[in-house]
């Protein structure tokens, strides 16, 4: 069904995602591998009946999760803003869900006028495997982590930094500097998180770091060490990356959030929360 359009006018319209990465090649669009903007952008073809480019605040890794990805596009469609969220739901496959939708200025821009991005690492330690966890963590058995260590090892990489060793080959990214805002570790049970807020991330960023993490955690980096290693820019010596279904982009911030509902990731989550499968 497509619906009227008034070609004279045009509505600058912001989602807010969830999406299971587990199916998909990331989120940005492939020549011949499913994505989340692929996706989106043919569900919204079907409601326009024209092309439309849907961007995103960031962009996940193939089999990476989301829990409030942002999105906009621009539309001549008449249909209200704040439905789109409704209309779309009913174009998309299960493992992606449009939790809201608004009208936004037309110089808003999901990426550009974002402030800060969150991310969640989560990793299972218990012994046995769990099927309901097993594409929402990384199963890391082979040592005891240590949570206070690696909780320990992030905060000297608050505030201005150049992340240049966590930066898979291939960005188009300018330069390596970033604000890292908020980092943390800590242990619920058998599950381990990591969790990183910054001004934005490099490519690959947060798993190259969590796969350092996981030495400093079972002792075998000291955190002088890996502080140098990152400090010095050594990208020879970040060797291995954390599998992709541990990381869930948690939320994304803006000065005037037009999700004010949204604003908090612990909220957005909340339902996973008092489920037996959980991100957390």
């Amino acid at each position: 069904m497509i619906f009227a359009v008034d070609p004279q006018s045009s509505q600058r319209v912001a989602l807010v995602i969830q999406y299971l990465g587990t199916h998909y090649y990331g989120w940005q669009r492939q020549p011949n591998h499913p994505s989340v903007q692929q996706t989106i952008e043919e569900a919204i073809a079907k409601i326009c009946g024209k092309p439309t480019v849907v961007h995103s605040a960031g962009r996940t890794d193939t089999g990476v999760h989301a829990a409030a990805q942002v999105a906009h596009f621009d539309t001549p469609s008449m249909i209200p803003p704040h439905r789109w969220a409704k209309v779309l739901n009913t174009y998309l496959p299960d493992d992606i869900l449009i939790c809201g939708s608004s009208k936004v200025p037309s110089d808003w821009h999901s990426r550009f006028s974002a402030t800060w991005r969150r991310y969640r690492y989560t990793i299972y330690t218990a012994a046995i495997p769990n099927l309901f966890v097993k594409q929402f963590s990384w199963h890391y058995y082979h040592d005891r982590l240590d949570e206070q260590l690696i909780h320990e090892a992030l905060q000297p990489m608050l505030g201005e930094q150049d992340m240049a060793a966590f930066q898979r080959a291939g960005s188009s990214r300018p330069h390596s500097r970033l604000e890292l805002q908020e980092a943390q570790c800590w242990r619920e049970g058998d599950f381990v998180h990591v969790e990183v807020q910054a001004s934005g991330f490099l490519y690959g960023m947060i798993r190259l770091l969590v796969g350092q993490l996981i030495d400093v955690g079972c002792h075998r980096l000291s955190i002088e060490a890996f502080t140098s290693r990152w400090k010095d820019k050594r990208r020879i010596e970040v060797k291995y990356a954390a599998p992709p279904q541990g990381l869930c982009l948690l939320a994304i911030g803006y000065a005037d959030n037009p999700f004010a509902e949204f604003a908090s990731c612990k909220q957005t989550l909340s339902l996973l929360d008092n489920q037996a499968i959980s991100l957390i």
